[in-house]
């Protein structure tokens, strides 16, 4: 580095990292006060979330007892349900989650997140608590619930349980949309998040926060899929400002679906040219062992720190970002 580099400085005010230290002592009184216990697990894990989507961080241990690579966590959520499935009641965490490829405006791929889980709750429960945290934090009306149903056919113009995947692209094509020409014409969850981010998600909780909920069981992630017609995963998105903030599942207890749906993934990767992530994990013997009915939630917390101090970008609420770490 030369003399004039100035790098080594942070890009967040001081008068920020005031307000942040506030909302973290402010978010740590309020599950105190409503019963949970804060727990810490580990961020280098020889297990992995099996998403589409997610990169995780190989890291290599050069230990020659080892036979696998180990992994920076994307989220702390499998040793939390190990917790929860070892009789845990009601917990969190306020934990530093990393992600491959994450930058920009409102990514880092080093970023906090605040997760929790309570066991016996439902999806309402779980969507009513985070309703109330973000009204704690960020003084906001309560949030509006919204299926994703209802939000397509008011944003997009479609049902998106029924629509078939020519009539979602026609509906990418019908507003003006910008496709990667490599979208393949059957990849139907490409193309519906590419509606909902570009036509949905700005318009959710302008005036009140939103939550979106009753997702396709393709976007079901780690959610229990809900029978009906139609039938829906039990996932829940909470939006503030057109911002996602939280992303919470009436969770998936059985381990023959987990399996599955880590088999779905990895092909899906494969297919996306992405290397395949390890199947096998402690969170697969804890779902065996018993993973009690519970609702969890992980909140960005970073974005939460974002809305209260009005940022438009997330290196104005963390120190130093990842091209200054």
């Amino acid at each position: 580095m030369n003399e004039t580099d100035e790098t080594w400085r942070p890009t967040a005010s001081w008068e920020v990292l005031r307000r942040r230290a506030a909302l973290l002592s402010q978010l740590r009184r309020y599950f105190d006060a409503h019963g949970f216990l804060e727990v810490e697990t580990p961020l280098l894990s020889a297990d992995t979330v099996v998403d589409r989507h997610l990169d995780p961080f190989a890291v290599a241990t050069n230990d020659a007892a080892s036979v696998h690579p180990y992994w920076l966590q994307t989220s702390p959520e499998f040793a939390m349900k190990r917790l929860l499935a070892a009789g845990g009641e009601a917990i969190y965490q306020v934990a530093h989650a990393f992600r491959r490829h994450e930058q920009g405006t409102r990514h880092n791929p080093e970023f906090t997140l605040v997760e929790w889980y309570r066991r016996g709750d439902s999806m309402q429960d779980g969507m009513q608590f985070l309703s109330d945290l973000c009204r704690e934090l960020l003084g906001t009306p309560p949030a509006e619930p919204i299926t994703y149903q209802v939000a397509f056919e008011r944003f997009v113009g479609l049902d998106p349980h029924a629509a078939t995947n020519e009539a979602l692209i026609a509906a990418v094509h019908r507003h003006g949309l910008a496709a990667p020409e490599s979208l393949p014409r059957e990849d139907r969850d490409s193309w519906l998040d590419l509606l909902l981010v570009s036509l949905v998600e700005p318009q959710l909780g302008l005036s009140a926060p939103a939550i979106l909920h009753d997702y396709p069981p393709s976007q079901a992630a780690l959610a229990i899929v809900r029978p009906g017609r139609p039938a829906v995963a039990e996932r829940f998105e909470l939006y503030a400002q057109g911002m996602e903030l939280a992303n919470g599942y009436h969770e998936l207890l059985d381990p023959a679906a987990f399996r599955e749906r880590n088999r779905v993934n990895n092909a899906a990767r494969a297919a996306d040219g992405k290397a395949t992530l390890p199947t096998e994990s402690r969170l697969l013997a804890a779902m065996e062992a018993g993973l009690p009915s519970a609702t969890g939630v992980a909140l960005g917390f970073d974005r939460v720190v974002m809305l209260a101090v009005g940022a438009r970008e997330i290196a104005e609420v963390i120190p130093f970002p990842f091209d200054r770490a």
